[in-house]
Parts: C-alpha cells; structure tokens; sequence
C-alpha cells in the first residue's frame, strides 16, 4: 500500500507544525482540530505549496521535500480543492474543466465523462461560476480537481461555506470518490460530524502537534483526547451488515448480534457504519424483558474509567467492536459492574445515525 510518509517542521512567525507520521493512502483520511492547529498548513505542505522549515515529505517512495529538493507543486500530481472554489469565473464550467485537463501533467483512468456523470454536472456545463449555487460550485471545483487524474485528492474545508442542507449533498458525492475512481483523499476539517461521515482514518492535530493518528473509531473511544474530539459528542462507531427490511425497520447484523433500526435505502448484504452515543446506551446486568427497547446486545465490560464529575464511561466489547455507555458511578456500584464482567447493552432505535453509509 502507497503511503504518505511526513516528518517535517513548518516555521512561520510564532506558529511552529511539527508533523512526524505515515499516512496509508487509501479512501479518506481526515486531518481534524480546532481552528489554527495547523491542518491546512500541513496541506499545503503535502501539496508544495508551504515548504517546511526542515525535514522530510515523501510519496510512495518518492521524495517531494527534503531541504535540499523540492518538487514543485505542479509535478506533484495532486488535486487541492479550496473551501471557495477558486473557478476562473470567465469561462463556463465545461470551459474550467477543459482548462484543468490541457494543463495537466499527467494521464489516466479518470475521464471527463465519469466525473461529469459522478458529480451530475451535465446540465451545468455551460454556465459560468456566478450563475451557480455554493454547492453546485464546489462540484464543478471537485471535478476540476478530478479531470486531472491526481494521485492523491486534498481538501481544504469544501463544505465549510455551505449551508446544512448542501453540506450533506455535497458530502455524499465526496464520500463515492476513493472507490468510484480509486483515489485517496486528505480532507481537512474542524467538523467532527464530516469526519464521522466520510473518513476511515483520522490525523488529530493539537497546537501544531499531531495528537492521535488511527482508525475514527479508536480515536473517538480514547477519553484522554475528548477535549480535542468534543465529551458530548462522544460514543461508537459500529460497522454492520443490512440482514432485510419489514414493518419499517432495518434488520442489521452486528457480527453474530442484530439490531433494529428505522428502515433505510440500502440493499440487503450491503456494509453500513453507525453511530451511537453514549449516553444513549443503557447498560444492564441480566437480560431485560417486557421493555419498549428492542435492541439488546450481549458484551463484556473492557474498561470503566471515572471522571472528574459524577459519571462512570463504560467500554463495552461486541467481540471485536466497541461501544461506549455513559453512566452514573451511583449506578456502577448498583450494577457491581467490573472490568471482564457479561452485561447486557440496550439501544434505542433512534440513538442510531443511519446516515452513516458505507
């Protein structure tokens, strides 16, 4: 597998980027943290347009920055799409993507017929920048992106600047690129909810560090990076399998396990990803009965961590995947709940973000 390998340091001012770690270039990776932290610095590293203070960029093997060499961005094969878009506002969409692929530096796989009919830009062609909508811009800027057949895709905030409703149009057509044309992508994000949506992978950075860098879901499970991936928002990421759909709910298989959720569009065998949150798991110690909640998961306690308030942040395993409960520590010494312990995780149907299609 290709990899992104960085250790490098970007000096600007006051600002130091210490970045030191290895990115598997495959589907989505997501570089997440506040405002200022670095991300899109560390992008336009990775895209030649920042070179760093000292150290080393490499792609596939292929050395970009080193202090004595540096590939400029042009020979890097890489597409960046801006948070606004950048289209030359002269010419029509068709016009923009011409001008992307006579200029581009290398072939391949990618036609313009596919990204045209990937991101429903057909009827669009002939209109110029200004006459489109924010989203329908940032689709033309993507495909401009695509035409060029990158070896590598960034992004720097593209749904920022759009309302929620465009948000997630946009966000479903990004999430079909790394397998539709077999291109990676580093997306760069302040929005836990992009993150969860459409990477596998995520870099956490911290005051110009990079705090985490794993699989979401393991990153999202750690409590020691809460304050960086947001305590409210906290619980798991379960992937799972459509069994049927009857009565209006989705029968889901969860390794051996089912679970019900209300009925989604996606096929029978088809993989999902879910999200629970914590506090939306209730956590019991003998299977219940005569309950409105039909969703019942038989784990094992693996960890049970205390925080600095009145709650008790439980891990529980589903033989091999994880799901958080936020409870009292009240109820933790009613329920004699230890670490290697069985107990019984109940859900609510409605506790499930089915959104989250893969």
């Amino acid at each position: 597998m290709s990899t992104l390998d960085l250790d490098f340091v970007v000096r600007r001012g006051a600002f130091e980027l210490a970045v030191a770690t290895n990115v598997a270039l495959t589907g989505v990776t997501a570089v997440f943290g506040p405002s200022g932290c670095g991300k899109t610095t560390l992008l336009r590293a990775v895209a030649g347009l920042e070179p760093p203070t000292r150290g080393r960029i490499a792609c596939s093997g292929v050395t970009w920055d080193d202090g004595t060499r540096h590939v400029p961005a042009h020979a890097r094969h890489i597409g960046y799409v801006f948070q606004d878009g950048r289209l030359f506002p002269h010419l029509s969409v068709a016009g923009n993507l011409d001008f992307a692929i006579h200029h581009a530096r290398s072939a391949g796989p990618i036609s313009r017929r596919d990204v045209v009919a990937a991101l429903d830009l057909e009827m669009l062609l002939e209109r110029r920048p200004q006459s489109l909508s924010g989203g329908e811009q940032q689709r033309a800027a993507i495909a401009r992106a695509l035409v060029t057949n990158p070896r590598l895709l960034l992004m720097d905030e593209p749904l920022a600047s759009l309302d929620a409703s465009r948000r997630s149009e946009i966000a479903g057509y990004i999430e079909q690129l790394p397998e539709r044309f077999g291109l990676p992508i580093l997306y760069v994000t302040h929005d836990i909810d992009e993150v969860i949506r459409l990477a596998e992978t995520m870099v956490l950075l911290s005051g110009g560090t990079v705090a985490a860098h794993g699989p979401i879901a393991d990153i999202l499970e750690r409590i020691d990076l809460w304050p960086l991936t947001g305590r409210l928002e906290a619980g798991s990421l379960l992937s799972a399998t459509v069994v049927e759909h009857a009565a209006g709910m989705t029968t889901l298989r969860i390794d051996g396990q089912t679970l019900s959720i209300p009925e989604i569009a996606v096929a029978a065998g088809r993989r999902v990803r879910l999200r629970i949150p914590a506090r939306d798991v209730v956590i019991a110690t003998a299977r219940p009965a005569n309950l409105s909640i039909r969703n019942v998961l038989s784990a094992r306690v693996a960890s049970i961590d205390l925080d600095a308030t009145v709650y008790a942040e439980i891990l529980l395993d589903l033989d091999g995947q994880r799901l958080r409960a936020r409870i009292t520590r009240a109820a933790l010494a009613d329920l004699g709940l230890v670490v290697g312990a069985h107990a019984w995780a109940l859900v609510k149907s409605v506790a499930v973000d089915a959104a989250l299609l893969r």
